[in-house]
């Protein structure tokens, strides 16, 4: 914690340049409620003087005489009245302002967050954990932008408090300046909070995110935690967590619990100093009472700006955490670069020719060297190979989800890396192997956003070989699927998702063991719809059963990220014994599946 309190320090100047850059963007929202700010504060420096003017001509007068004058009543009540209702109109200027502007960077910010996460590349995702992303997007985001709701106020009691200390030294000038004592305590009680709560306020934003992580984890393999039992274990794992994020904001609130009453101390103090020497002055003859109770009220007034640049200085610890949280997401350079080129829009199927493809996560470990194959146009390729091999990482090259450290990958003879944003997608679809649903009905899963008719739908669905449980569904295409799809089997899911790439009609696709959760009969009607169907698809298929293999055009064999053969699956029978082993390991422990069940 110690290092953490040292670079706090600067949280003060990094805070107001995080404001600044709020106020840039929103520079009339700010102008209007930090004027109202100021219409606020100034007004209530005016009561002040109401205030004196009544004791030195209303009130005083009439002690001595007597007598109260209807009319000079009449007066104070109007100038009171007055100054209530616009010092309510500035109120109402500042906070709208600073609601206004507040949330509207918040919903910037995480438009651009959103933005970025997008545009970076799968692997920049594979090493940052969903918690840490959604935090980044929810709590930093509102943390880095939490201190626009004090800054109009903060901002307009300056003024207030600059006009306060003018009408105070015009008032008495000694008087004033035995008030004005109260300001260099304030200062030092600001920097000792600032630099005792920085470390603690970075360290809860971190366990927030963690937090978040723990969470998302633990519902995400609900599945594991359940069937394995490990309940208690996770519900452990999250209060440890949580308990530590508990501590920490304590003690961040114990430090924020005495810097509070301190601010609120040290103007009544001052007050107290201000009457006792005042006292002494009016007795003496060098100042009058009217003069007492200006100086004291306008010193309790200042105490109102103290308070409200101490909330504001409060939040600039956090603000800074979360806005550098935040940045770092933005300030990332992994973006995808695209080029101008415009896919191939032609009927047909595509032709994918890859090149000496090189690829791997780590520098010194390369999961494909050297792959190169053609798809010809309306053709289909099965990839077949054992785990590990680098099947799923080809077909992330193939979609451009991550680009190649060598060589190339060419679309109707164009580098998908020239290829405008979004082209590759209007063209080319993929269906994994872990089907992504999203808690809409099944009409929005399959169109996810595109023009469609419920006949292409329905189209889809019967490529995909959905159409029957679909239509079994409450509701039909509009039946809601629920999160994830949970309410489908693991082979709905796949056969939903596949019907969303069919009713794109792409003209390139990749399945990456997309049926592995769908029977081999059905499995094969699939396949066989998509080669008869009118697009003539090519198709790129990541598979292990011979009845899908069987029905490729060419199979590419790979071992250890290289082609080992290509051919028929006839030939490669016949001539490699590897592959002879790999798909025929499959088809013998469905024997002695199937032998078990028949004991």
């Amino acid at each position: 914690m110690t290092s953490e309190r040292t670079s706090g320090r600067g949280s003060t100047s990094a805070g107001f340049a995080v404001l600044l850059v709020a106020i840039r963007r929103e520079p009339w929202v700010f102008a209007i409620s930090t004027l109202g700010s100021v219409l606020f504060g100034a007004l209530t420096v005016a009561d002040a003087w109401v205030l004196g003017w009544s004791t030195d001509h209303v009130v005083l007068p009439t002690f001595e005489t007597g007598e109260v004058g209807g009319d000079m009543l009449l007066a104070i009540l109007a100038l009171f009245v007055g100054v209530a209702i616009l010092r309510a109109v500035g109120i109402v200027a500042r906070r709208l302002g600073a609601g206004i502007m507040q949330y509207r960077m918040q919903a910037h910010t995480r438009r651009a967050v959103t933005r970025q996460y997008l545009s970076l590349p799968m692997e920049w995702h594979q090493r940052h954990p969903t918690g840490q992303l959604l935090s980044n997007a929810n709590s930093d985001v509102e943390a880095a932008w939490g201190p626009i709701a004090p800054l109009p106020m903060a901002v307009g009691t300056v003024a207030m408090m600059v006009i306060a200390v003018v009408q105070m030294l015009t008032a008495d000038l000694v008087l004033a300046l035995v008030g004005l004592l109260v300001f260099p305590a304030v200062m030092v009680a600001n920097v000792a909070y600032q630099r005792l709560a920085q470390g603690w306020m970075t360290r809860a934003q971190q366990l927030r995110a963690e937090v978040s992580e723990i969470a998302h984890e633990s519902f995400d393999g609900a599945l594991v935690v359940k069937t394995l039992g490990r309940e208690g274990e996770e519900t452990e794992r999250f209060a440890a967590r949580a308990r530590e994020l508990r501590d920490v904001n304590i003690r961040a609130g114990r430090i924020r619990a005495a810097f509070d009453p301190a601010l609120a101390a040290l103007p009544n103090l001052g007050v107290l100093i201000v009457l006792a020497v005042g006292v002494s002055r009016v007795l003496n003859g060098q100042t009058d009472a009217g003069a007492v109770v200006t100086v004291a009220y306008l010193l309790t007034i200042v105490s109102f700006p103290i308070r409200s640049i101490g909330w504001l200085l409060g939040e600039l610890p956090r603000s800074v955490v979360g806005y550098q949280r935040v940045r770092s997401v933005l300030d990332e350079t992994g973006e995808m670069p695209y080029g101008d080129r415009t896919a191939v829009a032609a009927p047909g199927g595509a032709r994918l020719d890859v090149e000496a493809l090189t690829y791997g996560y780590e520098p010194d470990q390369e999961l494909l060297r050297g792959v190169s194959f053609t798809v010809e146009p309306g053709r289909t390729v099965a990839v077949v190979g054992a785990t590990a091999s680098g099947k799923s990482t080809l077909t992330t090259l193939l979609t451009r989800l991550v680009d190649p450290d060598g060589g190339r990958v060419l679309l109707d003879g164009t580098d998908l890396r020239d290829l405008g944003r979004g082209e590759l997608a209007r063209v080319a679809s993929v269906v994994p192997q872990s089907a992504f649903l999203f808690d809409d009905t099944v009409r929005g899963n399959v169109a996810l956003g595109l023009d469609v008719t419920d006949d292409e739908v329905w189209a889809a669905l019967r490529a995909a070989q959905a159409d029957g449980f679909v239509a079994a569904l409450d509701g039909g295409l509009d039946a809601r699927l629920g999160e994830r799809g949970t309410s489908l089997s693991g082979g709905q899911r796949q056969r939903i998702s596949l019907a969303r790439a069919l009713v794109r009609r792409p003209r390139l696709l990749i399945l990456d063991d997309a049926t592995s959760a769908v029977d081999p009969e059905v499995e094969a009607r699939i396949l066989e719809a998509l080669r008869d169907g009118d697009t003539d698809t090519s198709l790129v298929v990541v598979a292990y059963r011979k009845a899908t293999i069987g029905l490729a055009d060419e199979v590419v064999h790979l071992e250890d990220g290289r082609i080992a053969d290509r051919g028929t699956h006839a030939e490669l029978l016949v001539r490699s014994p590897a592959y002879a082993r790999l798909v025929n390991a499959y088809e013998h422990e469905q024997d002695e599946l199937a032998a078990e069940v028949t004991t």
